[in-house]
């Protein structure tokens, strides 16, 4: 008998004892949001610094070594990291529209989030590799552990349904908890602006493809013109989509967390970077020159540094060093003196309104939308500057803009031919792309703008590599369904194009 009442204490509270308080088996979208836009950010800052940057002349590696993506060459390995760390964020991201799906927390705004952080990323793969898994992937739960891939065409068309869909679902502005949303703080209606904005970037991005253009530039005019009240988008810098570190427990900036300082500072400057900026006296520049007793707001005091840049795709035993050209990314912006941009609240960087503006003066330059594109173009610089440099808005007017666009000599003219205006608006977004994950690189390959110098110790055969290479463990890892994107897209290597690429 006694044992017997042993064995039935034994079951006694038995579930309430063995349940961890702390780890919980479930989660809430609430929960899944936060961390899984600070790991993506993480992966897109790491690869913008270290093969963006290289590619487009923000910086240079100095150094002989094989394998420099500065001179496009570059491991294989180089495309394992991007691809793993975005794949593993869909999942959080898609776990958080699961979540708002159930009947018991049911919530469309995290719904209208999910869908455009996975607009996000999806584009941010598709742009980088090509056909990629999108209709099929993140289902191993459902016993997919082989996901077909999809062309990119198809992946394109999948974005513009789920931004549709994000639009409306955030129209009900239902109210999420501000605590799990370190973009906006639990503000629908910039979500919402983000996301059709991110949609206006993407339509632009295929534009150029005859199967999809006439579709794709209807429906830029229809959220830019036509209806706009249903696609309201960016309207300031207030709404632009940064991550602003604070420094405090996770919301620490990836630049302080993974690299060192002196590792920071390793890569010089490129030229073609830096050598416009100090042409143009360009307030981003040299943050410690400016607003010096209200004066000198436009530019570099006298005689105080000169800048120069490193040439990028100098050829192996070139003998180029660092001495005078190099200068700490610290120097090239920040938003208040004496901030290293290391630590830069601005560098958790996913869309600005800067690029807004960029997006729709080539559209109004090509006659889709009306509106002036030179109020465009001056728009896009003004707010470039004044998203690093917020004081700027309030110590320049008018006349001392203007001035500062035709001392500069980047004032619009109307007197050039297409071409001549491209490389006017885009050497200007190239700017108000800086930190933007890889979106220089793909503008670049979309455009042909801006004009980067070319060094004689590019390989590839001195052509912009198209893509990253497929990770070598998926041709192991998932074969039948990497053959037969090889198949359809072309050989798997980095001068393969993509379908928006292509002619």
């Amino acid at each position: 008998m006694v044992l017997i009442m042993g064995l039935i204490s034994c079951d006694k509270d038995f579930e309430k004892i063995n349940t961890d308080p702390i780890n919980s088996p479930s989660t809430t979208a609430a929960q899944l949001l936060s961390p899984a836009l600070v790991n993506t950010l993480t992966a897109n800052m790491n690869r913008n610094r270290s093969f963006n940057n290289e590619l487009m002349q923000v910086s240079v590696d100095i150094s002989d070594g094989d394998g420099k993506v500065f001179r496009y060459d570059y491991r294989s390995s180089t495309s394992d990291y991007l691809w793993n760390s975005l794949y593993t964020q869909l999942t959080n991201f898609k776990g958080v529209y699961d979540e708002a799906s159930k009947t018991a927390t049911a919530n469309s705004s995290y719904k209208g989030i999910s869908l455009i952080c996975q607009a996000w990323i999806y584009s941010l793969l598709t742009d980088t590799y090509g056909d990629i898994p999108y209709s099929e992937s993140n289902q191993g739960r459902n016993g997919i552990l082989e996901p077909s891939f999809d062309k990119q065409k198809d992946v394109y068309l999948g974005l513009f349904k789920q931004l549709e869909e994000a639009n409306t679902l955030l129209g009900s502005n239902t109210a999420i908890e501000a605590w799990s949303d370190p973009l906006y703080a639990g503000d629908i209606a910039k979500w919402r602006k983000f996301g059709n904005s991110l949609y206006l970037r993407l339509l632009l991005r295929v534009s150029g493809k005859a199967e999809v253009a006439s579709e794709a530039i209807a429906k830029i005019k229809e959220i830019v013109e036509t209806n706009s009240t249903k696609y309201p988008v960016m309207a300031g810098n207030d709404d632009s989509a940064i991550l602003r570190w604070t420094g405090v427990g996770p919301y620490t900036s990836p630049y302080m967390l993974n690299v060192r300082s002196q590792d920071f500072r390793t890569p010089a400057i490129a030229s073609f970077f830096i050598d416009h900026l100090r042409d143009w006296s360009d307030p981003r520049i040299n943050i410690s020159t400016y607003g010096k007793n209200g004066v000198n707001v436009l530019g570099i005091a006298p005689g105080t540094v000169t800048f120069t840049g490193v040439p990028s795709g100098y050829a192996v035993g070139g003998a180029v060093t660092k001495q005078a050209y190099f200068y700490s990314y610290e120097q090239i912006v920040s938003s208040q003196p004496a901030r290293s941009l290391q630590n830069d609240p601005q560098t958790g960087m996913i869309m600005n309104y800067s690029e807004l503006q960029f997006i729709l003066a080539e559209a109004a330059l090509k006659g889709w939308i009306s509106g002036s594109v030179q109020s465009f173009y001056t728009a896009g610089i003004l707010s470039g500057i004044t998203q690093w440099i917020p004081t700027y808005a309030n110590s320049v007017n008018d006349q001392v803009f203007s001035d500062y666009l035709s001392g500069a000599d980047i004032e619009w003219d109307d007197t050039q031919n297409t071409e001549g205006k491209m490389e006017a608006i885009h050497i200007q977004k190239y700017y108000s792309l800086f930190l933007a994950d890889m979106q220089q690189w793909f503008e670049y390959r979309r455009t042909g703008h801006p004009i980067l110098p070319k060094g004689s110790g590019l390989r590839n055969n001195g052509v912009m590599p198209a893509r990253m290479v497929y990770p070598v463990y998926v041709q192991s890892a998932n074969p039948t369904n990497y053959d037969k994107a090889v198949a359809s897209q072309g050989a798997d290597l980095i001068s393969t194009e993509v379908w928006w690429q292509k002619d």
